[in-house]
């Protein structure tokens, strides 16, 4: 055994001083190497897999194949499926800060008067149209008029 200049006998248990851990220093200063559950479930689904869609084979995450998986057969009318895309669906519109559609604003009086005044004047215009053709039709059928005429 090595006996450095010291009088300290280096062997087994032993190591040499300079290899030591420094006083109040951890021996793991990463601390353990198992990672987390949503660590290992996003490292898990990012791997990638081969699928074979329309007779073309491509490269997706398991992620991918999963949601395309949950998606056809809620398409499927599989209700299980169903209820856990659409609950899916709710979560993901709720994280995003989007709820359903606000309802429209009631119209108000003003508004109706509106409405009512630009109604009127598109039936008047469709009347006219169809006052206009009429009228059109029976000229054609009491003959052709001589426009060069003096009216004698």
């Amino acid at each position: 055994m090595n006996q450095p200049e010291g009088g300290y006998k280096v062997g087994p248990g032993r190591p040499p001083l300079h290899t030591r851990f420094k006083k109040g220093q951890s021996g793991n200063p990463r601390g353990p190497r198992h990672k987390n559950l949503p660590a290992l479930l996003v490292a898990a689904l990012d791997e990638p897999v081969v699928v074979t869609s329309g007779g073309e084979r491509r490269r997706i995450t398991k992620r991918e194949a999963v949601i395309a998986q949950l998606v056809d057969k809620s398409a499927g009318a599989d209700l299980r499926a169903t209820k856990m895309l659409l609950d899916m669906l709710q979560d993901i519109e709720k994280r995003a800060g989007r709820a359903s559609p606000p309802e429209p604003p009631r119209l108000t009086a003003a508004d109706e008067e509106v409405v009512d005044n630009l109604l009127a004047r598109l039936r008047r215009i469709e009347f006219a149209k169809i006052h206009h053709r009429d009228t059109e039709s029976t000229e054609e059928s009491q003959g052709p008029t001589n426009c060069f005429s003096d009216g004698s």
